[in-house]
């Protein structure tokens, strides 16, 4: 858990619009495990600590469904504290007859795959020890092999009622719609380093030797569009810097690069190339 604290800058939390918001809260709550932080008449603030949101969920006035091939939201990724926890909430899908997209063993980390009543991606997930981890000229092997399910459910306890609170935000993957000029904003302006490629389709990237903060790919085509601004899916997410001085060093570098940024309330606000909007607090 050491890669999403002080001095990593890291992605603390992921704002989403949906189309029926008691709707998502049901699911949220009573799916996934989230507990409620702050709510009104349009948002929800979900939290798995009591304190700090991971998650904001939120119907604007003017909804409408996901739009397919556009840039956006591929997933947001739950990082869980232990193998028991992913065990026991993987059991807690499969009692409640939840559909899943998939369940992977990436070597660094092993992963369940889901989608939320609008088709927002989900990732729930568990690291492996970082010191298993194969590192070869700074990139990290990374693969989409099948999970030991039996072995998986074994370690579990089998009771789920809620997320853990050391749950953490511990990735997003995001559809862009140029590799190139994507990895000159995230590498060369947001500072973070190159740990993984998948061919010409895919970039992972992170700071402090994480395996992945972010996870960037062409999927939806090269070229692909930004969605409308109330389509259901990714509203923003923030980046977390651990100081006043980290983050002007890196509003100084997006700036160099040419890259527009705005000002609200105490936070920046920048787009990457492809329309995703971040937040970048301290």
């Amino acid at each position: 858990m050491h890669f999403h604290r002080s001095p990593h800058v890291y992605v603390e939390k992921v704002v989403i619009k949906v189309l029926d918001l008691e709707r998502s809260l049901s699911f949220y709550k009573n799916v996934i495990g989230f507990k409620v932080l702050q709510q009104s008449a349009n948002k929800v603030s979900l939290t798995a600590d009591g304190e700090n949101a991971l998650l904001v969920i939120e119907q604007p006035e003017e909804i409408h469904g996901k739009q397919p091939r556009t840039t956006g939201l591929y997933h947001f990724a739950l990082l869980l504290p232990s193998r028991s926890d992913l065990a026991n909430m993987l059991q807690h899908f499969i009692q409640l007859q939840y559909p899943l997209q998939g369940a992977s063993d990436h070597l660094v980390s092993e992963a369940i795959y889901l989608a939320d009543p609008d088709g927002n991606g989900i990732e729930v997930y568990v690291d492996r020890p970082s010191s298993t981890w194969n590192w070869q000229n700074g990139n990290v092997e990374m693969a989409t092999k099948p999970i030991d399910i039996e072995g998986l459910l074994a370690e579990g306890s089998g009771s789920w009622s809620k997320l853990p609170t050391d749950t953490l935000m511990g990735h997003i993957h995001l559809h862009v719609s140029n590799l190139k000029e994507t990895e000159d904003f995230y590498c060369k302006g947001l500072g973070f380093d190159i740990v993984a490629r998948y061919g010409s389709q895919a970039l992972f990237i992170s700071t402090g030797g994480y395996h992945h903060h972010i996870g960037l790919n062409t999927w939806n085509g090269i070229g692909a569009p930004a969605p409308d601004e109330n389509s259901v899916g990714l509203k923003y997410f923030t980046l977390l810097f651990s100081s006043e001085e980290s983050r002007e060093k890196i509003v100084n570098q997006l700036q160099g690069i040419g890259v527009s940024i705005s000002e609200e309330n105490n936070r920046y606000v920048v787009h990457d190339p492809s329309g995703n909007s971040i937040h970048l607090v301290i």
